[in-house]
C-alpha cells in the first residue's frame, strides 16, 4: 500500500468513535469522516479508500437484524465490488464484542478493536499495512 496516495474513511455513527486523524496523517494516510453507512457507500464508489474503519453495532431488533448480522453487512459488501483491497478496522463496544466473530464469517475484517481505542492501539494495526 503506497502511503502518498492511500486514504483513509471512518464511519462515525456515535460520539465513541475516536478521532485519530492525527495518527493517520503521521501515518501518510489522507483522513476522511462520513456519519452514515450510506454516505460511506457514496464515498467508496467515487474514492476507494485503503482502510475503512467502522463502528460495528449488532442488529439486536432492528430491520436489519433478520438478514444481515450489524450496520456494516451492506457496506462490507460494497467493499467487494468497489473496494476489494480495502481494509477493514472494526471498531465494538465491549459489550457486543462476541457478535464481531458473526461478521467476521461473512467478511474480511483486518481487526478488531474494542472500545475505547487508543491511537495506539490503532497504530499497531495499521502501521503493518503501510510498510512499502
Amino acid at each position: 500500500m503506497s502511503t502518498s496516495t492511500s486514504e483513509i474513511l471512518s464511519v462515525v455513527e456515535s460520539p465513541a468513535h475516536p478521532d485519530l486523524s492525527v495518527l493517520y496523517r503521521k501515518l501518510g494516510l489522507v483522513p476522511h469522516r462520513v456519519h452514515s453507512v450510506r454516505e460511506a457507500i457514496r464515498w467508496v464508489k467515487k474514492s476507494p479508500p485503503a482502510v475503512l474503519v467502522g463502528e460495528f453495532f449488532y442488529g439486536w431488533g432492528n430491520n436489519y437484524a433478520g438478514v444481515n448480522v450489524s450496520n456494516l453487512d451492506v457496506l462490507l459488501a460494497s467493499l467487494q465490488k468497489y473496494a476489494p483491497a480495502c481494509r477493514v478496522v472494526v471498531l465494538v463496544e465491549p459489550a457486543e464484542r462476541q457478535y464481531v466473530d458473526k461478521l467476521r464469517a461473512l467478511f474480511e475484517v483486518h481487526a478488531v478493536l474494542v472500545q475505547p481505542v487508543a491511537a495506539s492501539d490503532m497504530e499497531a494495526q495499521l502501521a503493518p499495512l503501510l510498510v512499502s
